[in-house]
């Protein structure tokens, strides 16, 4: 007789039920508009600062005409792998596009900024060989290197030190590869580029950058965290999305001919996963132009990043070592967390809670995440019924 173990097992988890039966369950809200700075959910606008679309670009008409424009040409799916039919010519010219953004001799784009993570970290270091992932490393290279043969080592966040002592370790006849977020997701700090180039040039090291939250917000008209350091060369592989600052869906990784050959042939989750669809293609490759085209754009999302940034400080907040548009309001208690976000968006503004294993169980935030549309009145509002709730948490004075 049947026992249904599994869902049993399942039925075991029951963390966000407790959360909803205290009212303070914060995911899955249902968004009823375009990805802007207001959004509209059960018919009220909100002001949108969860959104990871830095450039402001995932409503721009622009990309929508280009979208729409591919799908008349190229219909809604290639209906197979980039491997075997799911090859457009569009494809190509996005991978040399991306290619010559990056100052790398090819890159290959994938279906999402995951699927890069998990093919490429997954696919480059064999049984003798060793990946060393910064502690907090985005999960989708985490569950890359789950999938690896080599040797995974984490070391300190951000601490060189720390990742000097792991590669002291290492055999000097293997391959060693680092990776790391260029922009940490949660945190909103910037890799020590310089001082981890020095280490991997010493140690005989590879070098792979996760840029998801770094294109569009630096270096050279956006080009990235390598660029941003005058570092291009050192860094071995760039890696990339599509769902954040290009404002489409995807993902892409760029590196010298050989590597890439070798990546289009043995990434598992780039083989045997259906191609990008045309629509984001198309809508990719016209952000990127956009992005080119308007630098105001990036020093706009500066600019309201920077005083935002400056408020909250002054304000009490603690922002940790946030560098960027993205700015983490620590909480330290999830249940705390979870009942701000629904009491500002009760009050018009939209946040989201990071909780463990996003983070460590210690370090439970607000995340604050700006775009280049956000207006300076939209910020002051923001920071004001924040300030307002934070106080009501009793997290600030």
């Amino acid at each position: 007789m049947k026992t249904n173990r599994l869902r049993k097992s399942c039925a075991r988890y029951t963390a966000p039920q407790e959360a909803q039966a205290k009212g303070i369950y914060p995911y899955y809200k249902p968004i009823e508009s375009e990805q802007s700075t207001v959004v509209r959910i059960k018919g009220k606008d909100v002001l949108m600062f969860g959104s990871n679309s830095y450039l402001g670009l995932a409503n721009d008409p622009r990309l929508k005409e280009a979208a729409i424009e591919a799908i008349k040409k190229y219909g809604t799916s290639c209906s197979g792998s980039r491997f075997l039919n799911g090859t457009l010519d569009i494809h190509v010219a996005l991978e040399e596009k991306l290619a010559a953004l990056v100052s790398k001799e090819a890159a290959v784009c994938f279906s999402t900024g995951f699927q890069v993570n998990l093919g490429v970290v997954s696919a480059l270091c064999g049984r003798n060989d060793y990946l060393l992932l910064d502690s907090l490393d985005h999960a989708s290279i985490i569950e890359g290197s789950r999938l690896s043969f080599g040797k995974v080592w984490k070391y300190n966040h951000n601490d060189m030190e720390s990742l000097e002592a792991k590669l002291k370790l290492c055999n000097p006849d293997s391959v060693k590869l680092i990776v790391a977020d260029g922009i940490f997701s949660m945190e909103g700090d910037i890799v020590p580029l310089p001082e981890m180039v020095a280490l991997a040039e010493q140690y005989d090291a590879d070098i792979m950058i996760d840029d998801a939250h770094a294109l569009g917000v630096l270096g050279r008209q956006g080009r990235g965290t390598a660029d941003h350091f005058g570092l291009t060369d050192k860094v071995d592989l760039i890696m990339g999305t599509f769902s954040k600052s290009f404002g489409s869906l995807g993902g892409f990784i760029a590196s010298d001919f050989d590597t890439i050959n070798y990546l289009k042939h043995n990434a598992r989750s780039l083989i045997f996963s259906a191609s990008m669809p045309p629509a984001n293609v198309a809508s990719v490759s016209k952000a990127i132009d956009i992005m080119l085209e308007e630098p105001e754009r990036i020093q706009h999302l500066w600019d309201v990043s920077n005083y935002a940034r400056k408020q909250f400080k002054e304000r009490g907040f603690d922002t940790g070592k946030s560098e960027t548009p993205i700015i983490p309001l620590f909480v330290r208690s999830s249940e705390k967390a979870f009942w701000l976000c629904n009491r500002l968006l009760d009050d018009g503004v939209f946040v989201t809670p990071v909780i463990a294993p996003a983070v460590p169980e210690n370090d439970t935030l607000i995340r604050f995440a700006l775009m280049a549309t956000h207006t300076f009145e939209q910020v002051d509002e923001a920071l004001d019924k924040i300030t307002k709730a934070f106080k009501e948490a009793q997290i600030i004075d």
